[in-house]
């Protein structure tokens, strides 16, 4: 409970005055009957109009402070619960961004989502019931109880026979609810993956004209929600009948037995008024109680499902790093007997036995068949992942042994997916280097063979871009994440196929300005196209997560077989 309580303590204030100003308004609720029953039995009964006027002016001033205290505890009650909630989403959210691929994976993005906004918003209702609810319903029930029984014991112990059935009827519900609740949230979780699937896919369902089959998609797991959110909320729908029918038991009882004192005199009919309200707001009091309880029943589901975020084990951390102080200066790259799985229990590595050196400012191709592990490889030098067993060293240090922070600054990854945002080219480049200055903008950008269409806009550099660049070509779109990365001036820059497309020429052009002006930098570029690694200092290929070749373009067309049939393959293409 840390993760609230740090939250209540900052806001104490909220989480103070809330329940104060809302036990104020439970005090008025009990005197305001006692008031009426004394309106009705001594003044309209006696004709005492002054008697009316004054103790009516008294109910008016009552009401109108209750009207203020319980304006200012649903006020500050929603003030705390508000920041309570914000507090806590601030914190799953930099939990996130720690958050491995790995861990990401074993959540997936759209229970995250849930997580961070659903689950968290049945927390902030469930304070704000709590700050509300949690002083003044017990007041309201003691000072009810206190002044019935005040009034006539006898009349009061009929509580006493309803009260075991609505707790018992409530138990009953809370305990049926509390199950469907967890799984209420997880249909919810894939109803969020499919819709976060779908609009980041539309381009490609419409193109193959997919919209039927994946609304007909949507609506099964949309069923599927219906169907766990009623089995779930119908549960509720029980409480308030049953808080009517114990009200309405009790009222008839109350009636029944109080009929022949009045008859006789022995009770005015003030007295039975003001106690069947009192009665009604004993019932009511224990019914907000159990809504409490329900709502914490809900609240406890979606609870769990934080603490589980919160409590992930992220398997990529600073913990065992030796040289937390070091950089990246160099960027000499070494593999060491490295296996790597996805899945640690599967038997086959998805990169087996790798041993390769990577010298200072190197160009160095990667090339092979999809699915050889062209990107896993690369993602072990970033610590995007680690390795299993043996050891990625940058400048004769372990990967590990560096803080993560310190080790990507340097380390710069244009991925496969090019992932663009909404705002100007200028605001999205400047993700490599929020300081940068624009000079240094067109620098990166003439490098990445950008600056030439970029000018070509109408506002140039603030030209805005759309949402994911969808305003762009799939070209364009590679050029400005590479200038993007370029802005870090990293010492190791990895291209995971990122000029494919591109054409031949630009992609020359590319590779000669790499040359030219990123000589300190170690450049890793992976390709399908030969002509894309053809010129490099070296080239790795790999064939089912195995190294099966390292050489020059020449050499490995003399001695690996592998690189000669997708060489050849490629070149009877081209013919």
């Amino acid at each position: 409970m840390k993760i609230y309580s740090r939250y209540a303590k900052k806001y104490w204030y909220s989480f103070l005055l809330g329940p104060f100003f809302m036990v104020l308004e439970a005090c008025g609720e009990f005197i305001l009957p006692y008031i009426n029953a004394n309106i009705i039995d001594k003044g309209v009964a006696k004709g005492d109009v002054n008697y009316i006027i004054n103790n009516g002016i008294i109910m008016a001033l009552l009401a109108i402070a209750m009207m203020i205290t319980g304006i200012l505890g649903a006020n500050f009650s929603i003030r705390g619960s508000s920041r309570l909630a914000a507090g806590v989403r601030a914190d799953v959210f930099r939990q996130i961004q720690k958050l491995s691929f790995e861990n990401i994976d074993d959540f997936t993005t759209g229970s995250l989502i849930t997580r961070i906004t659903n689950d968290i918003t049945q927390i902030q209702n469930f304070a704000q019931t709590l700050l509300r609810g949690m002083f003044r319903s017990p007041v309201m029930l003691i000072g009810a109880l206190i002044m019935s029984f005040s009034m006539n014991m006898k009349l009061a112990a009929i509580i006493f026979l309803v009260v075991p059935f609505l707790a018992l009827a409530i138990f009953i519900i809370i305990k049926t609810a509390s199950p469907r609740y967890g799984k209420m949230q997880k249909a919810i979780d894939g109803l969020n993956n499919s819709v976060g699937e779908t609009i980041t896919n539309e381009k490609v369902i419409k193109s193959f004209v997919r919209e039927d089959y994946e609304i007909k998609k949507f609506a099964k797991i949309n069923d599927e929600l219906v169907e766990k959110s009623t089995s779930a909320l119908k549960v509720m729908l029980f409480m308030q009948p049953i808080s009517a029918f114990a009200v309405n038991a009790t009222t008839l009882a109350v009636v029944w037995f109080a009929g022949r004192p009045i008859m006789i005199g022995d009770m005015e009919i003030g007295t039975l008024t003001a106690f069947i309200t009192y009665l009604s707001q004993v019932l009511t009091a224990l019914n907000f109680l159990a809504n409490i309880v329900l709502q914490g029943t809900r609240a406890a589901a979606s609870h769990r499902r934080i603490v589980e975020v919160m409590n992930a084990k992220i398997d990529l951390n600073d913990d065992m790093a030796q040289c937390k102080d070091k950089t990246v200066d160099r960027g000499e790259i070494e593999f060491c007997s490295v296996n790597f799985r996805y899945f640690k229990n599967n038997k086959d590595n998805v990169l087996e036995n790798i041993n390769v050196h990577i010298n200072a400012g190197e160009l160095v191709g990667i090339i092979g068949s999809t699915g050889s592990g062209k990107t896993t490889l690369v993602s072990l030098i970033p610590r995007l992942y680690d390795a299993d067993q043996g050891e990625v060293l940058i400048d004769g240090i372990n990967v590990k042994d560096y803080a993560i922070e310190s080790l990507r600054e340097k380390v710069a990854v244009v991925l496969q997916k090019n992932t663009l945002f909404s705002g100007t080219v200028a605001e999205n480049l400047r993700w490599g280097n929020e300081n940068a200055t624009d000079e240094e903008l067109v620098e990166v950008a003439k490098i990445a063979q950008a600056d030439s269409f970029i000018q070509g806009f109408p506002l140039g550099y603030e030209s805005d871009i759309g949402r994911g660049g969808a305003n762009l070509s799939g070209g364009q779109k590679q050029r400005l994440c590479i200038a993007r990365a370029l802005l870090k001036k990293p010492k190791i820059i990895i291209l995971d196929d990122s000029t494919s497309a591109v054409d031949t020429v630009t992609d020359a052009s590319i590779r000669k300005a790499f040359r030219e002006q990123l000589g300190d930098t170690t450049k890793i570029i992976i390709a399908q196209r030969i002509t894309s690694v053809s010129d490099a200092d070296k080239i790795i290929v790999l064939d089912e997560g195995k190294i099966v070749g390292v050489g020059t373009h020449n050499e490995l067309i003399k001695s690996c077989m592998t690189y000669q049939e997708i060489y050849y393959s490629q070149k009877d293409k081209e013919e």
